[in-house]
């Protein structure tokens, strides 16, 4: 859907990291004025709902810096160059919480900050877990906790905001409606 398109009329790169990149863009609005745009420039990530025979949630608490706090969320991980989604959901799943599955299923995609980035969460739900005796070790910077809760607890914890990230959220309301 293009309605309401907005013509990129010059882009200036401002900077290029390791995941994101920034830009700014002067556009054509509709009503034929132009402004600026500054967009965050990602290479999209998954999301893992991880849930166990009794009908618990595997989750991960970590440090997020740009929130200065930890939180507690579902495993997930951005796309590798040339990557598909399923893959890296398989993977994240085994370098967050040392499992693999049996089942990944497909819930649906959706854009995380559309206001300024591009980065689009492709979100999987996986069943049939089993214990990797030898996972891949995740990033030699990322530090987790694993926790294993009900759909009552996840429930709680978007109320006490110890789940505070949108897709946690939303895997959480995901999980209540299979119930």
């Amino acid at each position: 859907m293009k309605k309401f398109e907005e013509k990129t009329l010059h882009t200036e790169a401002i900077f290029n990291g390791r995941i994101i990149s920034l830009q700014v863009d002067d556009v054509s609005l509709p009503n034929g004025a132009t402004a600026k745009r500054e967009i965050v420039k990602h290479p999209g990530a998954v999301a893992v709902i991880p849930i166990t025979d009794d009908g618990k949630i595997i989750m991960v608490e970590q440090y997020r810096k740009a929130l200065e706090r930890s939180i507690i969320e579902v495993p997930a991980g951005k796309l590798e160059p040339g990557e598909e989604p399923i893959v890296t959901a398989r993977r994240e799943l085994e370098e967050e919480t040392g499992y693999g599955c049996e089942t990944l299923t497909y819930i649906q995609s959706f854009a995380t900050s559309p206001g300024f980035a591009n980065e689009i969460i492709h979100m999987y739900a996986a069943s049939g877990l089993y214990k990797i005796e030898h996972p891949v070790a995740g990033d030699d910077d990322e530090f987790v906790e694993l926790l294993y809760v009900t759909i009552e607890e996840a429930e709680a914890m978007v109320q006490s905001q110890a789940i505070y990230d949108a897709k946690t959220a939303f895997a959480v309301i995901w999980a209540k409606m299979q119930k």
